[in-house]
């Protein structure tokens, strides 16, 4: 199927667009929060208790945004959850560019978006099967991707350009502009009468999502895995890498370097139009183990270019295990539950972020900032080889392909 097929669908295109404007606007803010903490006080520990903040009312609302999800029509979720965060991005933007900005204040204003983001990514999840037919599943999840990196492509580069010429503050505004546009976006959509789902209680909800989740031991084994390799992701890459850069090469080149990695998952996403994989969910964790070398160039103190190189192939690493993985979750998940099976598995990924965020500070002051990230190197390679081990995981298969091609479902294996 090509890309003008896909893009027929409007409600698809619709969510794409919100999706995509949302995403321009939050690769320019990750630079421009790390970049304003970094200028108020300097500190990689402030740095990390800012970022935490963001993460953990995230993960403590997520199983609440993934029943909330499945009972209203996710559409307006998603308009409800951008409208939240344009308003919390908006008066950051306004402390920074007023010089009325403190670590306290980002720390509260990080807490409120992270609640509100907790609500958009299962209604995003569990929407975009509702927007394609099932046959055109495949090739929307990489449209849909590509779409995104494109955006945190341009949104990335433009945000190492921007902080450094004019500061954090114009990056927030963008970003509180992509909000807004998004949620107009996601106001277009228009979902089948009967799609908006009954339930009887949340606790009820709960327990079905649970249930749906726990019975399939890839699912829970490749999510317990990525609750250590995000956590210590997130305080080698994006705690520590920015303090790295800011001592070297600068911050123009952290953009070009983050930018180079979701490059190079656009790249991993034209092939993957036309490739398919008969166990896509097993390439995909090849793909986690693959990833993981890019902190050990980080520690090695290189050149930009090199490090820019090693990103690239990162991001083509990672754009395979995000295929593979939503292929798997909505192809082996029921539609009716998909949304509070993301938060189920997004709790269990997200869950350790802020411990790993705050904690990465302390550890580079006590055995090294760069002896720091490569024991995030080592331990993402360890947690990826353990889940790939398992044989539910290697043996989980596409459920599109010819009878006689595949092999017993492995889904609880």
């Amino acid at each position: 199927m090509s890309v003008r097929q896909v893009l027929g669908h409007r409600s698809f295109v619709a969510l794409l667009s919100g999706r995509t404007v949302s995403l321009l606007g939050n690769g320019l803010a990750g630079i421009a929060v790390t970049f304003a903490v970094l200028d108020l006080t300097g500190s990689a520990t402030d740095l990390g208790l800012v970022l935490a903040a963001r993460s953990l009312p995230q993960v403590v609302f997520l199983l609440f945004g993934g029943v909330l999800a499945d009972r209203l029509p996710r559409n307006l979720v998603l308009v409800g959850s951008s409208i939240v965060s344009g308003l919390t991005q908006s008066l950051a933007a306004v402390l920074l560019l007023s010089d009325h900005a403190s670590v306290a204040a980002l720390v509260a204003i990080e807490a409120v978006n992270g609640a509100s983001a907790a609500f958009m990514f299962p209604a995003s999840a569990g929407l975009l099967p509702q927007t394609v037919p099932a046959a055109d599943l495949q090739p929307a999840n990489v449209v849909f991707r590509m779409f995104s990196t494109s955006a945190l492509v341009g949104g990335v580069s433009l945000g190492g350009v921007l902080v450094a010429a004019v500061g954090p503050g114009w990056g927030l505004v963008a970003d509180a502009v992509s909000f807004f546009l998004g949620a107009a976006f996601f106001a277009a959509i228009r979902l089948a009468p009967g799609e908006r789902l009954a339930s009887s209680n949340v606790l009820a909800d709960l327990r079905e999502g649970w249930g749906a989740f726990r019975s399939r031991t890839w699912l829970w084994v490749v999510v317990l895995a990525f609750g250590v390799i995000n956590a210590v992701h997130a305080a080698g890459w994006f705690t520590l890498g920015p303090k790295i850069a800011d001592d070297t090469f600068g911050r123009q080149g952290w953009g070009f370097v983050l930018a180079a990695e979701t490059a190079g998952m656009f790249v991993a996403g034209v092939v993957l139009l036309r490739v398919r994989f008969r166990r896509p969910l097993f390439v995909g964790m090849l793909g986690v183990m693959v990833w993981s070398p890019l902190m050990l160039v980080l520690a090695a103190e290189p050149g930009v270019l090199l490090l820019i190189l090693a990103s690239f192939v990162a991001g083509v690493a990672i754009e395979l295990f995000g295929i593979g993985w939503d292929l798997s979750m909505q192809q082996h998940v029921p539609p009716h539950l998909l949304s509070r099976v993301y938060a189920y598995d997004a709790l269990g990924s997200l869950v350790a972020i802020p411990v790993g965020q705050a904690l990465a500070g302390p550890t580079a002051d006590v055995i090294g900032i760069r002896e720091a990230v490569v024991l995030c190197a080592v331990v993402i390679m360890v947690a990826g080889a353990a889940a790939t081990a398992v044989p539910a995981v290697r043996r989980l298969e596409r459920t599109d392909l010819p009878e006689p091609v595949r092999e017993r479902d492995a889904t609880t294996a």
